[in-house]
């Protein structure tokens, strides 16, 4: 017995739209083709990337592949000892502004992904909120104030942009993975093709997943 979204998985509209496509209803024509990687590993501890960033580093083109790297796979569990830092990794990885969510879904994505825990800000997540009373929370709030100022908090991270990318693009079927890492830094700032191989699974709002970077 296992979690679905422990390792690389891919997310499907079902994980948070009931009624929506599961895992075996993704066409596989989303899951194969044009793709970037970004880096914006620059952005640091709960540092928020934005669509200008993407398109001033990649040459993305609508419908691609978007892949985000924050960096933050560098201290996933799997890493060796000395390097591993889950608290690091779960607490403090960086996250999509506001504007994040309406740009997707302009420029047709219908898959994208991060080496991080989430896609969305830990601000817009459980860890991040005061009302889940987490013993995390202060630490967390705690950082993103010294890093965005006490004042600025419910402007960048509003009560109704909780789990944002995740409640706002399930609806538009533009789906994500999660967890992503491996030789990611060896494609940094690229087009290239990916093919994301999730576990066929009928039913399934989440799936284990393969992500395959090809190049010529």
């Amino acid at each position: 017995m296992t979690s679905n979204h422990i390792g690389t998985h891919l997310d499907a509209p079902l994980h948070f739209v009931t009624g929506g496509k599961d895992i075996e209803k993704i066409p596989l024509e989303w899951l194969y083709g044009p793709s970037v990687v970004v880096d914006v590993s620059d952005v640091g501890d709960l540092g928020l990337y934005t669509p200008e960033m993407v398109e001033k580093r990649v040459d993305l083109h609508d419908g691609d592949i978007l892949v985000v790297h924050t960096g933050w796979h560098k201290y996933a569990w799997y890493q060796p000892q000395g390097m591993a830092d889950e608290e690091r990794y779960i607490h403090q990885h960086p996250g999509p502004s506001r504007e994040w969510v309406p740009w997707l879904i302009r420029r047709k994505i219908k898959v994208w992904g991060v080496d991080a825990v989430s896609t969305d800000h830990p601000l817009n997540l459980p860890i991040g909120r005061p009302e889940f009373n987490l013993r995390c929370v202060p630490k967390v709030r705690a950082l993103a104030e010294k890093k965005f100022g006490k004042e600025n908090l419910d402007k960048l991270f509003p009560k109704e942009d909780y789990q944002l990318t995740h409640n706002e693009l399930f609806p538009h079927d533009i789906i994500h993975m999660e967890n992503l890492g491996g030789d990611i830094e060896k494609v940094l700032n690229r087009r290239l093709t990916i093919g994301c191989f999730p576990w066929k699974f009928r039913g399934g709002e989440s799936a284990f997943a393969r992500v395959v970077a090809f190049v010529e």
